[in-house]
């Protein structure tokens, strides 16, 4: 592989992770924005990381992973994404109290973490077809892993806007985009 087909791997990789940061910065409308550019910071960590896991533990582990990654990621995506849509229909029902949990709500290091480790399963995969491949697996992962993360810094940027846009809506959307990825994951 060359460094121009490193970088269309990083692109697609990071598809899931942007997915999630858009949704994440414009359903967490109050959030800090130390904690909002924690998510460039994971979802690329985890997308250069699960690589190189999948690049040194190839065999018997990646097999298991590799099998069940799909699954995996739909119920870790599906239940975060699920809760999001039932807190925002009951914010849409009622409004008045609405107001105040959105201003409640954060964007939690597990929940960061979780995302990351869904987002970043089918990155596994990657790193044991690298072996196969005998590239740079350090060079990859961090082009990946850069990769990644400009791409969730470009989220971050448009999820604020289309929150603005989608208002009361927006945790709605947020879930079913969550969910959505989820089921991509589960078929494939």
């Amino acid at each position: 592989m060359d460094l121009g087909e490193i970088l269309l791997l990083g692109l697609a990789l990071s598809a899931d992770a942007f997915s999630v940061t858009i949704s994440n910065s414009f359903v967490y409308v109050n959030e800090r924005r130390s904690r909002l550019l924690l998510m460039p910071l994971f979802f690329g960590i985890f997308q250069g990381g699960m690589p190189l896991l999948g690049y040194f533990l190839s065999g018997v582990a990646a097999s298991l992973i590799e099998r069940y990654a799909g699954i995996v990621t739909m119920i870790i995506l599906g239940l975060i994404g699920g809760n999001m849509i039932r807190e925002g229909l009951q914010a849409l029902m009622h409004p008045e109290d609405g107001e105040q949990r959105a201003q409640d709500a954060h964007l939690t290091l597990g929940v960061l973490l979780f995302q990351a480790v869904a987002t970043a399963i089918d990155a596994f995969a990657i790193g044991v077809s690298l072996r196969a491949q005998a590239v740079n697996i350090l060079l990859s992962a961090t082009i990946i892993c850069c990769t990644t993360a400009v791409c969730c810094v470009v989220a971050l940027a448009i999820g604020k806007r289309l929150g603005m846009l989608l208002g009361d809506r927006a945790e709605v959307v947020g879930g079913a985009v969550l969910v959505g990825i989820g089921i991509k994951a589960l078929l494939g």
